[in-house]
Order: C-alpha cells, then sequence, then structure tokens
C-alpha cells in the first residue's frame, strides 16, 4: 500500500510547515511536494543548516531538498508570482528541480483578482477582514461562479485567454466591485481600463507554460516519486468551514482536499502531522482568544511575519490544547469514510523560542510549565507527538516517534 506524507497547520497559519515538509523531503529518495490548498498568498519559511533562506509560495518549501512541486488542482496559480519567485529562488538553489508540474484545471489568480482584493481591504478601513492582498479568495469565488472561470489550461490559447480577461475586466470587475460597494476604482482606473494589465499577464502566462509542465485530466505525477509530501497552507482555524467567518481563507485546509488528490493518485495510507507553535500566534484580522498585550516570551522571533500594511502585526496568545484538540479532532472526523488510511501524530516547533518556563492552557485553566511538560501535555491531551524543533532549521527537528495511529 502507498503511503505519503501530510503536513497541515492546525492552527492560524505560521505554524511551521515549511520547515516540517523541508524535513519531510530531505529524508532521501526522489521528493515530490504536493501543494494542496490555498495559492501564492502563503508564505512558508524555510532556513537551511547552511544559512539559507527563503519564504516559499508556488515552489514546495522541500526544493532546497532537492524536491519537486506538484500544483494540484486545488492551489489557485499566479503565473506572474510565479516567475518572480522563481527569479528569487534561482540564485539560492543553483539548479533548480527540472520538473515542475501544474494540473491544467487549477483556478489561475489575474491582475484584476488582486486588484478587486485590495480596493475592498483598503475601504473597509479597520474593518478589514485580514486577508494578504494576493486576491486568493477572489479568484476562488470567480471561478467557482463559472462564468468567468479561468484555469491553467486556459492559458494555451492566447486569442481565448485574451478574451476571457478582457471579459473579466469589463463585466466581471465593474459587476463585482458594485457587489461589494465600492464606489469606484480610484486611482487605478487606467489600470482597469486599457489593456495594459491584459497584456502584461499574457506575457507572463506564456512565459510560465514555458517553465512549467501541465498534468491532464485524472493523470498524477505523484507515482514518479517514492517520497510524497503533501504541504498544506494556512491553518485550520482558518478553514472556510470550520474558521470564525468572515475571518477565514476561501479553501478547505485540513485532510480533505489532499484525500481527494491521494485518491486519484491511488495512495492507500497518509501519515499526517499536525503542526503548531509553542504558542499561538494569528497574523491579521479575526478572534484570538486570550490574546497577549505584546510577545509571550522574550525569545519569539519571526523574521517572516513583518507588520505590514494588509494584516498588520503579528498577534500572539498562549497555546490552548483544547482549542488544539478539537481543531484536530474535527478534521479527522471529516476524513473518516474517505477509504484512506490515516495515521496521525502532532508536530511542534518552536521549543527554544521559549522561557524556562512556558504557559500553556489546557481545560479552561493556564498552567506554567517546563518546555518538557508541554510536549507532554500535548501529548496527552491532543495526539502524540512525533516531531520537535528546538531551532529554524531541519537538522534542529527531534523525532520523537514513528507516526502512530490516530
Amino acid at each position: 500500500m502507498r503511503t505519503a506524507k501530510v503536513v497541515i497547520g492546525a492552527n492560524y497559519g505560521d505554524e511551521g510547515k515549511g520547515l516540517m515538509t523541508d524535513y519531510f523531503a530531505a529524508q532521501g529518495g526522489d521528493s515530490l511536494v504536493v501543494r494542496f490548498n490555498g495559492g501564492c498568498q502563503a508564505g512558508h519559511t524555510v532556513t537551511t543548516p547552511e544559512g539559507k533562506r527563503h519564504v516559499f509560495s508556488h515552489f514546495g518549501s522541500g526544493t532546497f531538498a532537492g524536491a519537486t512541486t506538484y500544483l494540484s488542482r486545488h492551489f489557485a496559480v499566479n503565473p506572474p508570482l510565479y516567475l518572480k519567485e522563481r527569479e528569487a529562488l534561482a540564485p539560492l538553489v543553483g539548479q533548480l528541480p527540472t520538473l515542475f508540474f501544474v494540473d491544467e484545471r487549477a483556478p489561475v489568480t489575474t491582475f484584476f483578482d488582486m486588484l478587486v482584493n485590495q480596493l475592498v481591504e483598503e475601504y473597509r478601513g479597520e474593518n478589514r477582514h485580514g486577508s494578504c492582498g494576493l486576491g486568493f479568495g477572489e479568484t476562488i469565488g470567480r471561478h467557482e461562479g463559472g462564468a468567468y472561470a479561468l484555469a491553467v489550461r486556459d492559458l494555451l490559447d492566447v486569442t481565448t485567454l485574451r478574451e476571457k480577461l478582457i471579459r473579466i475586466r469589463d463585466e466581471y470587475l465593474p459587476a463585482r466591485c458594485k457587489e461589494l460597494g465600492l464606489p469606484d476604482y480610484g486611482k487605478h482606473y487606467d489600470l482597469c481600463t486599457t489593456d495594459t494589465l491584459v497584456d502584461a499577464f499574457i506575457e507572463s502566462a506564456q512565459k510560465f507554460l514555458s517553465l512549467v509542465v501541465l498534468v491532464p485530466d485524472a493523470v498524477s505525477p505523484l507515482s514518479l516519486a517514492s517520497n510524497v509530501v503533501f504541504e498544506g497552507a494556512q491553518g485550520l482555524l482558518l478553514d472556510q468551514e470550520q474558521g470564525a467567518f468572515p475571518y477565514v481563507t476561501r479553501s478547505n485546509t485540513g485532510l480533505r482536499n489532499a484525500l481527494d488528490v491521494a485518491r486519484e493518485a491511488g495512495i492507500g495510507a497518509l501519515d499526517v502531522t499536525y503542526m503548531t507553535r509553542a504558542y499561538l500566534t494569528r497574523h491579521g484580522a479575526g478572534p484570538l482568544d486570550h490574546e497577549l498585550p505584546g510577545s509571550p516570551y522574550i525569545g519569539v522571533v519571526d523574521l517572516t511575519n513583518r507588520p505590514n500594511a494588509w494584516q498588520g502585526s503579528l498577534r500572539f496568545a498562549y497555546l490552548d490544547l483544547d482549542q488544539l484538540a478539537l481543531a484536530i479532532g474535527t478534521d479527522l472526523a471529516d476524513a473518516c469514510g474517505a477509504g484512506i488510511h490515516i495515521n496521525a501524530q502532532l508536530g511542534v516547533t518552536c521549543l527554544d523560542q521559549l522561557d524556562e518556563r512556558a504557559h500553556v492552557r489546557v481545560n479552561g485553566a493556564l498552567h506554567e510549565v517546563t518546555p518538557e511538560d508541554l510536549i507532554y501535555m500535548a501529548g496527552q491531551r491532543v495526539l502524540p507527538v512525533g516531531f520537535c524543533s528546538w531551532g529554524p532549521t531541519r537538522d534542529t527537528i527531534v523525532a520523537m516517534r514513528e507516526s502512530l495511529a490516530a
């Protein structure tokens, strides 16, 4: 029975999914990283033991370890930002993997999706939803509507692509802005009424197609790899069905999409690692129970989630094991009956950033514990702890045990 690994964020994102994916991809064999949700708004940081650092977006976080990437049909592709990331990553890697697979059914993000996303967030002011401003939610909404859907396979015919982009610009964009209550395009008027963005997007799309391998319907590249790692984006508490609407991502962030891709590839078992920091973070608007006024520990370092105009500053709380157990339990229950065997465990990161005494919530009460006690309590209350990281690189990960059936 073929088995693959799955890495899922168990909180609000930023739990160490990139670190864990890099670790798994470096374990040997021909590695393939499968992106099964989200889009380029995901930022997964990987730092190598040699000090190279990159925040992965389109490319799988196993790229430093030599892994190939597969963007499944559940990933929203943004050709211009793919090219931008490729350009930034190439000097760090030296030789990028020869192959980069993309499901031809995957939805495509346009400049217009990014524009309307940014316009509406600016218009909301203090009532922002915490978006990254990269148009992921707008892409999914437009694509699911059908009339203005744009998939990767539509990039192949330039004439048809131009027609679709013009229809999105001239019909969908004004209707969507009216639906959202936006008064006008403001400073973006020229971009929304001329061919500037259409021409630029087509140019990027053609270059994108020259660098990737399109995967037809019902064909899976997973059989080409001996070490398959599914890399999730965001976290369970941002899931479109499990999170607190409207402060969610328009995606299923748990096992559902991974199971869908695994079934197509004939994979019979998934070893799932649910990731959490040793404390809780949230970057962007939305509820955060028991939010702290600042960093929970003096050793907390986060070079990726810097304050920005779209999501503000990183927010903190102590780790809540009850919330963690509920989120993971709900996701595992949703996977029941899928016909694929699930082994589940917990991965705990950022343990090196704790003080000598840490804090954790259990049964509604706040406990002061040692970092080792925190690991033990998480294993008792949530899932067996399979991996712990005491630093930002794969060589600081300690494998606690083999995957255990949940």
